[in-house]
């Protein structure tokens, strides 16, 4: 069966899939769907052909606590000798399997993974011990660099490791194929740290993510119908989509803090020791972070890589709401950071930006007051995903390192609320329009309320963490 996966005009309806054809293998991995939302269209392929096996041995052998409960080469610092010394070029085997592109996504994960202990090996044991984390190893091998050029090249990604094409979404397995995607049956398929044992904060990082994103084709479903009706004036069909996508939203916000209650602001101010907080916090414990945290530093603005790295041979909601980003550095991050995702969620994305603000969905909204008072339940979900981001970012990395850049090489302390004052503005600007009008309702002034204390709460937070580093307050 053919499928044209060549982007749409802004006009016409983005293609996204109901069937997931899960035995095509010559489609894409990530192909957004109503299905499985931004998860890959089937379950990541966990073992590699024979002829990948000095690859397989090395990774099942990496990780500070193997599968078996043993010492691995990351806890005695002989990755990198053994990587140099044992693991042949293969990328002359990558040519067979070209046509099989979940297969090609698995060898992208695999050899992101060990690029990426293989850089940061010496900034962990040197982190391990007390230190700060000084510089990583500065050259990629051949044998490391060249397949994983070739590999990222055929699946669309960039040649390092990404959030969802190798890290998270493309890395796990079902441990019983029949009990589904619940997050008791999730394991990791490849580990840093103790990820191999599904209890540990590593593992609880990953699945959590992967839970949180088994939500993400209804808020697929929704959006689109919200779209469509929009375009076509039909405001009944707009508001069922726009109550689907806040529906979807809160699902994903639940599993991440673990709590089975409605959507009301009030409990999104409580701290960790609220006895309701049950999702990341307890899967994923913030003084386990650290331990792990170190290979997933990018190499960009990062002191590990001054220079960069030499290769040796070698969000849906914003872009639906219009959710306007201030003009500042900060933004220009995060508008590198989108570069950073499968081809086809980054098409899809950039298609509802451009049919959103074509069709005027936000100022659709703001005609009615059940369709605004919706639109404000929108926004204040994406509010609520990124005051958990932010707190996230303060209890597991704030409050345990004085490294000043997050992961992805942005500022860790002005970038989060770059975005989250940005959505803050907005549900501002929203309710201050239909005050002269009686308002948006009770569960409106609700979440405004709130809204307004979280809003000088993140203030103060922001120059408390600035003044201790010495870090200016962004404008």
């Amino acid at each position: 069966m053919a499928i044209d996966t060549s982007p749409p005009s802004t006009a016409a309806m983005f293609p996204i899939l109901h069937d997931v054809l899960i035995d095509n293998t010559s489609l894409p991995a990530f192909m957004v769907s109503t299905a499985r939302g931004f998860l890959p269209r089937a379950d990541p392929l966990f073992s590699l052909p024979e002829e990948f096996k000095e690859l397989e041995s090395i990774l099942a052998a990496m990780p500070v606590k193997t599968a078996t409960g043993s010492p691995g080469l990351l806890a005695t610092g002989v990755l990198g000798d053994t990587v140099d010394r044992s693991l042949p070029d293969l990328s002359s085997e990558i040519e067979k399997y070209k046509g099989n592109l979940p297969l090609i996504n698995a060898l992208y994960r695999d050899y992101s993974f060990l690029a990426s202990a293989y850089l940061l090996e010496p900034c962990h044991l040197r982190f391990m011990k007390g230190e700060n984390y000084g510089l990583g190893r500065q050259i990629l091998p051949k044998n490391v660099a060249v397949p994983i050029a070739k590999v990222a090249a055929l699946a669309g990604f960039k040649p390092f490791m990404e959030y969802a094409g190798s890290y998270a979404l493309f890395n796990y397995k079902l441990e019983n194929p029949s009990l589904g995607l619940q997050y008791q049956n999730l394991r990791l398929i490849r580990a840093f740290e103790h990820g191999l044992d599904p209890n540990s904060s590593e593992a609880g990082f990953v699945l959590v993510h992967v839970n949180m994103v088994s939500h993400s084709g209804e808020l697929v479903e929704g959006a689109m119908a919200a779209l469509e009706g929009c375009g076509k004036g039909d405001r009944q069909q707009f508001e069922k989509g726009l109550e689907g996508a806040v529906g979807a939203m809160t699902k994903i916000n639940k599993v991440m803090d673990g709590t089975h209650f409605s959507h009301r602001l009030p409990r999104d101010t409580i701290n960790i020791n609220d006895v309701n907080i049950k999702g990341m916090w307890t899967k994923s414990k913030p003084g386990d972070y650290t331990g792990f945290r170190t290979f997933i530093f990018g190499i960009t603005s990062q002191s590990m890589f001054p220079d960069g790295v030499i290769y040796e041979g070698i969000p849906l909601c914003d872009n639906l709401l219009e959710i306007a980003m201030p003009a500042t550095p900060l933004t220009d991050i995060l508008k590198d950071f989108r570069a950073y995702r499968p081809g086809n969620h980054r098409e899809f994305l950039e298609w509802v930006q451009r049919r959103a603000s074509a069709i005027h969905l936000k100022e659709f909204a703001l005609k009615e007051k059940s369709s605004a008072a919706l639109y404000l339940h929108a926004l204040n979900q994406v509010r609520d995903f990124r005051w958990r981001h932010w707190c996230f970012t303060r209890e597991y990395i704030l409050k345990k390192t004085s490294h000043p850049t997050a992961t992805g090489g942005s500022p860790i302390v002005t970038w989060l609320p770059n975005q989250l004052q940005a959505v803050l503005d907005l549900m501002s600007a929203v309710h201050n329009m239909f005050k002269n009008q009686g308002g948006l309702g009770r569960s409106c002034s609700d979440i405004m309320d709130a809204a307004l204390v979280q809003q000088d709460t993140l203030k103060k937070e922001v120059r408390k963490y600035c003044e201790e580093r010495r870090v200016p307050l962004a404008r």
